[in-house]
């Protein structure tokens, strides 16, 4: 520890004395939403009705379907059990003390409000804040295990793409090549951010100059489109003092449960493509990781949620070139992504009635005494 860093906050700092109050939640613009999200209604319906359709094959994939068995089925549901189970464990792996059902409300419906409402990445980050202030966590452990969560999900889904490459080259399939430059796009990006999260983490000083080279850069190009200014280095400089004690102790831990959110989804395609290609020969489980890996480049391209069509898109195309039929490619895509979305969606909302009843009670029971 240098001699300009902040002591790191220890478990005992996540919980706060309940004063009932809770942070502040970004502010969201109405036009900027709708606009954002006629942008990505625009999006998905051009993929799903002409980008799919000349890579995949929606007849045929109905096809596909109906030729699945019932135990096809139960491992598809069993499958998505294992993925539902492992998602809430990052927080609790960034939240010492939080528990397995708060950590799952936590997390889905942070997911559902992001995923089912236009531009709502910032509505969801405010629930996430007002749900762990009405569950006693300091804002300052909040900040921290929100900001890890987020970051560490970003160095994974940066990281993906060049495991699939591997695993499409070890698999045997001969367009793994082809993926090479996705792959390269995200190590790039990976190691960038990775070595300022590292210098950030090293010491104050350095998170200051950062925050600082940040405004030079963002700054200008904010002027030139008439936005207002941003001030990174405040934000750099309170990042790290938020997380710099959670990272240093937690980060294996972190690491490990947010790799296997990423793993288990991958299972479900497996599952999925394995069961409509019926009893015969099945695809090489490498070969559909790889895919499905390679794929979650898409979630980088901001248009639509969670990846949504252009992760799709992606993993049709992969999965015809390393020899799926369009069909098949067409009809386990699709199974993979209703059984990985709609789902969760429906427990994200079942958790944000059931979490805004009690911190209703709550604030009842506080106003009474």
């Amino acid at each position: 520890m240098t001699s300009d860093e902040q002591p790191p906050a220890g478990p005992d700092d996540a919980v706060a004395p309940d004063d009932g109050t809770t942070p502040e939640r970004p502010p969201l613009s109405k036009g900027k939403s709708i606009a954002l999200g006629l942008v990505g209604v625009a999006v998905l319906v051009l993929i799903f009705v002409k980008v799919i359709p000349q890579i995949g094959s929606y007849s045929d994939a109905l096809d596909s379907l109906r030729s699945m068995g019932l135990t096809d089925v139960v491992l598809i549901v069993a499958a998505v059990l294992l993925y539902l189970a492992w998602y809430p464990l990052p927080f609790m792996a960034a939240t010492p003390g939080l528990s397995y059902w708060r950590a799952t409300q936590l997390n889905q419906g942070a997911f559902a409000i992001s995923n089912g409402v236009p531009a709502g990445g910032a509505f969801g980050l405010g629930v996430q804040y007002a749900m762990l202030a009405s569950w006693r966590v300091t804002p300052n452990a909040a900040t921290a295990a929100i900001g890890a969560v987020s970051v560490w999900s970003l160095f994974v889904s940066l990281g993906l793409p060049l495991l699939g490459v591997v695993a499409l080259a070890l698999s045997g399939t001969s367009t793994a090549g082809d993926y090479v430059k996705y792959a390269a796009i995200g190590l790039a990006i990976l190691a960038v951010i990775i070595v300022l999260f590292a210098l950030v983490m090293r010491s104050e000083s350095m998170a200051v100059r950062i925050g600082r080279l940040g405004d030079r850069l963002v700054n200008p190009v904010l002027r030139r489109l008439r936005r207002e200014p941003v001030t990174l280095e405040h934000t750099v400089v309170d990042f790290r003092h938020h997380t710099v004690g959670l990272v240093s102790r937690r980060w294996g831990a972190i690491t490990v449960t947010q790799t296997g959110v990423s793993l288990t989804q991958g299972l479900i395609l497996l599952a999925a493509l394995w069961g409509v290609e019926g009893d015969g020969d099945h695809t090489s489980a490498l070969a559909v990781l790889g895919a499905y890996a390679v794929a979650q480049i898409g979630i980088m391209i901001p248009l639509t949620p969670g990846g949504l069509g252009t992760v799709d898109a992606l993993m049709i195309g992969i999965l015809t070139a390393a020899g799926v039929s369009a069909g098949d490619a067409t009809a386990a895509t699709l199974v993979w992504r209703a059984a990985s979305f709609v789902p969760q969606i429906l427990i994200g909302v079942l958790s944000l009635v059931v979490w805004s009843r009690t911190a209703a009670r709550r604030l009842r029971g506080r106003a009474a005494t």
